[in-house]
């Protein structure tokens, strides 16, 4: 079972199938998605997220060498640095959309010095987003971008499509962050999401398009994390005029999973679902959930913690009454690790477990050095590709229900508090409430007039040789008489 969209030529074929006949709602299942010239992925699966166009502490030639990474999720507004001034003075171009390109070549692949194997998927905003001010409108959506907020309108959305050319693009979607939505509100972001997905379809790939001018790029339309009832029509529209030109559907919750209508069945189901654990990652696929994207990842390894838990659950080896869990993940910032010689997981392969052992990575966080970073991050995704290898072996063997079970009773339902500061945060990590918003984590150095002045200041406050007999009383070294 599969779905090609005609607005694409052959050569550019994108194609997902299910490995067995089974597209119903809420049940786990294995299929395969393919564009031609890319990795192909095995579903389910999930999609690293990117800083930039780069996964944090992974440089591309790392990522490729000592990880399985095959696709990668980047917002559209990590590139907004710069606006289009005023038609009336010269332009300047956003740097992203100037490079130059030629007309087989993706400007975002190229921007980001991608390989050519490597799916690329383009969302309008970060994932996790930062919330943004409610201003969104009939024609745009609020972004922040390294300049502050802006509007990104969904016509400037389409030509971003157009002139970047990702293999996978999700569509604009009008959501509320941080609040449930009022009743009018829901109803307006019904309206909106649906007109900026006839927009955005027709636009791209729309009969009076040539056929040199209609995108490559795969179109996943959104739906709304919402009741099936409030989106009705919108949904209606998808599985009928709609439905021939896009290629998947992008969902923000796990719930959504509930009300894909039965004609988008064979679909691939991206979820942006900000699971918090394995442990819900396990519910979403157990949904129907067949792409997902993990915030915590990245965070988990900030944070100086290695995941050391394997899917399905290794049996217990002492008495079967024992109610002790094991820990998702084990902090390197503990003095435990001071002198442990042993690789973070003993049966990882990963590159940071056959190189080096606890009390490296231990060291090159109380360093601060952001090789500890690295090494962390190659093996939590090495143990998160393994986690989703293991769970598609696990639905086809037809044991996924009773493995999920048994995960759940074997490991804590959360991850360990973190103990030890991250690396430096970004801007866009700490949004600001304030003009004076304070760091979350202070400097490592001061700049040098700064130290000058403190230095300077705290003379007066010194006896020296050159103090005279009223300095002297004053720090109460001696009595004038």
């Amino acid at each position: 079972m599969g779905s090609d969209r005609p607005s694409q030529s052959e050569g550019e074929m994108f194609n997902f199938g299910l490995l067995g006949s089974s597209a119903s709602i809420l049940t786990p299942r294995v299929g395969r998605l393919t564009i031609a010239g890319r990795k192909p992925i095995s579903t389910p699966h999930y999609i690293p997220l990117t800083s930039r166009g780069a996964v944090p502490h992974l440089a591309h030639d790392v990522m490729r060498y000592n990880t399985s990474i095959g696709s990668l999720f980047v917002g559209l507004e990590d590139f907004l640095e710069k606006r289009e001034q005023n038609k009336k003075k010269s332009p300047i171009p956003i740097p992203i959309y100037a490079i130059p390109t030629a007309p087989d070549e993706s400007a975002l692949r190229k921007f980001i010095c991608l390989p050519d194997d490597l799916l690329t998927i383009l969302g309008p905003r970060r994932e996790p987003p930062i919330a943004c001010p409610p201003t969104n409108t009939d024609t745009s959506i609020a972004v922040l971008t390294s300049v502050g907020f802006t509007q990104l309108e969904a016509t400037e959305y389409v030509e971003a499509t157009q002139r970047l050319s990702p293999d996978i693009v999700i569509g604009l979607a009008d959501l509320v962050n941080g609040q449930p939505p009022g009743i009018k509100r829901r109803t307006k972001m019904v309206d909106r999401t649906h007109a900026f997905t006839t927009h955005a379809t027709d636009n791209l790939y729309g009969p009076h398009l040539s056929e040199h001018s209609r995108s490559t790029a795969a179109y996943f339309a959104p739906i709304l994390p919402l009741e099936n009832t409030q989106q009705q029509l919108y949904l209606e529209d998808l599985e009928t005029d709609v439905r021939p030109f896009i290629s998947g559907l992008a969902l923000y919750e796990s719930e959504s999973l509930s009300i894909v209508p039965e004609l988008l069945g064979d679909l691939p189901r991206l979820l942006f679902g900000g699971p918090r654990t394995p442990q819900e990652i396990l519910r979403q696929i157990a949904l129907g959930a067949d792409l997902v994207t993990i915030p915590f990842l990245n965070q988990i390894s900030d944070s100086g913690m290695a995941f050391n838990f394997l899917f399905p659950a290794p049996s217990s080896s002492g008495s079967s009454q024992s109610t002790e869990t094991l820990p998702l993940a084990d902090d390197l910032w503990s003095s435990s690790n001071t002198n442990d010689t042993s690789p973070l997981n003993k049966a990882c392969s990963c590159y940071a477990c056959q190189n080096h052992h606890r009390a490296y990575i231990h060291h090159l966080l109380s360093a601060k050095e952001l090789l500890a970073w690295t090494l962390l991050q190659i093996h939590n995704h090495y143990t998160m590709d393994l986690f989703f290898s293991n769970i598609r072996d696990s639905i086809q063997r037809g044991t996924f229900d009773e493995d999920l079970r048994t995960f759940q009773q074997t490991y804590a339902p959360e991850f360990p508090e973190a103990t030890g500061q991250g690396p430096r945060l970004r801007g866009y990590q700490l949004p600001a409430s304030s003009t004076a918003q304070p760091r979350r984590y202070p400097p490592a150095y001061g700049r040098l007039d700064l130290t000058a002045q403190k230095f300077a200041a705290s003379q007066s406050e010194i006896a020296t040789p050159d103090t005279g007999a009223s300095g002297l009383e004053e720090h109460g070294f001696a009595e004038k008489v």
